[in-house]
């Protein structure tokens, strides 16, 4: 099954738009998207294929500190994770 599920680590200081757009491209390998310019936060956006929606967050978690790393960002906390499944919103994963 496939999940998206949205990641956020929340820090103390502002990302520039540069440390945003690396995490963009660390996160491409999940079909992610990337957020944060200008703001305390980083963010991603990854489609995960798992079986159930824990293990799907617990991928999502992984593959989000990978990309964090890769892209050389600060090792936040992470604050918030949203998982939805391919069943919640069938039209987003067509």
């Amino acid at each position: 099954m496939k999940w998206s599920v949205a990641v956020v680590a929340d820090g103390d200081r502002m990302l520039s738009r540069e440390e945003v757009v690396e995490l963009a491209d660390a996160v491409a390998a999940w079909s992610g998207i990337a957020t944060g310019i200008g703001t305390s936060s980083y963010g991603a956006q990854l489609l995960i294929e798992a079986d159930t929606r824990d293990d799907a967050e617990q991928r999502a978690r992984d593959a989000f500190a990978l990309a964090a790393r890769t892209a050389a960002l600060p090792p936040w906390p992470i604050s918030s994770v949203t998982t939805t499944s391919e069943d919640d919103e069938p039209e987003d994963f067509a």
